[in-house]
C-alpha cells in the first residue's frame, strides 16, 4: 500500500492507499520538531507499518523532510518520494521558477487535471488560501496566495482584547446578534466573498470558465455559500501525490 503525506504548516493529512483507492485517511497536528522515530511512533498506532510499500510526500516544512525520510528507512523500510524540483509531474510548470512553487500545490494542479480536465482552479483551505489554476492547454500557470481562514482569525483574537474564539461554523444569519455570531458571519461570508472575486478574475485572465475545485481542511465550511466553487474534493491533494507516485516510481 502507498501511505501519502501532506505536511502542511498546520496539519499533516496522511492517506493509505490500496490499488489506487484511498482505504482510509487521518488529519493531525503538523509538530515542525517531530523525529523520524516519533513520526513512527505516531503512525505505528495509526496503520500496519509492514503493509507500506511506499510513501509519497508534499511537505511544506522543509525541516520535517528529514524526519520523514528516517522514519521511511527505519521504521516502514520502504522508498520515499519526496515531491519537490526534479519531480516527474507529467504538466508543464510555467511560473518564473518552478522551484518557488509548494509541493501541495503542484500535487493539487496533478489532481485537478487528472480528475477535472482543463482549464480548473483548486481552492486550497489551509494555513493559507491558495488558488492554483490549469489553463485550458493543461499547463500549471501560476495562482494566488492569500492569507487563511484560522490564521486571520488567530490575528484578530490576539489584537482585540475583547473577542474571542469561536467556532468555525456559519452563523443562522449574515446580520449578528451576538459577537460570537457576528465574527463567524465575517469568517463565512467575508472568505465566501474573497474567493469569489478572485476565482471571477482568475477566470477573466484566463478567457474561460473554469470549473472551481474546493480542497483543504476548511473547503466543507465555505464551499456551501460561494456561487464560483463546483465542487468540494477533501482528498485531492492526497490523490495528486498518489499520481506524483505512479508517474515517478
Amino acid at each position: 500500500m502507498l501511505l501519502a503525506v501532506d505536511a502542511g504548516n498546520t496539519q499533516t493529512v496522511f492517506g493509505l492507499f490500496e490499488n489506487g483507492d484511498l482505504r482510509e485517511h487521518w488529519r493531525v497536528a503538523t509538530e515542525r520538531d517531530r523525529t523520524g522515530d516519533e513520526l513512527g511512533v505516531l503512525l505505528s498506532g495509526l496503520l500496519d507499518l509492514d503493509a507500506v510499500g511506499g510513501i509519497s510526500l508534499s511537505s511544506s516544512v522543509p525541516s520535517l523532510v528529514r524526519s520523514y525520510e528516517g522514519f521511511a528507512e527505519r521504521w516502514a523500510s520502504a522508498p520515499i518520494l519526496v515531491v519537490g524540483p526534479g519531480t516527474k509531474t507529467g504538466i508543464p510548470i510555467r511560473y518564473d521558477d518552478p522551484r518557488e512553487v509548494g509541493p501541495d500545490r503542484i500535487a493539487n494542479a496533478v489532481a485537478s487535471l487528472e480528475r477535472y480536465g482543463a482549464p480548473s482552479i483548486v481552492v486550497d483551505f489551509g494555513t493559507s488560501t491558495n488558488f492554483d489554476v490549469v489553463s485550458s492547454e493543461g499547463e500549471y500557470v501560476g495562482g494566488v496566495l492569500a492569507p487563511g481562514i484560522e490564521i486571520s482569525m488567530d490575528a484578530l483574537f490576539a489584537r482585540a482584547a475583547r473577542l474571542f474564539r469561536i467556532d468555525f461554523s456559519a452563523p443562522p444569519t449574515v446580520i449578528g446578534k451576538t459577537t460570537a455570531s457576528g465574527l463567524q458571519s465575517g469568517l463565512v461570508y467575508g472568505f465566501t466573498g474573497q474567493v469569489d472575486e478572485i476565482v471571477t478574475r482568475i477566470r477573466g485572465e484566463l478567457g474561460a470558465e473554469a470549473p472551481a475545485i474546493a480542497t483543504g481542511g476548511l473547503a466543507e465550511l465555505i464551499a456551501p455559500h460561494a456561487r464560483t466553487i463546483e465542487r468540494v474534493d477533501p482528498m485531492l491533494t492526497l490523490e495528486g501525490l498518489r499520481i506524483l507516485w505512479d508517474r515517478n516510481i
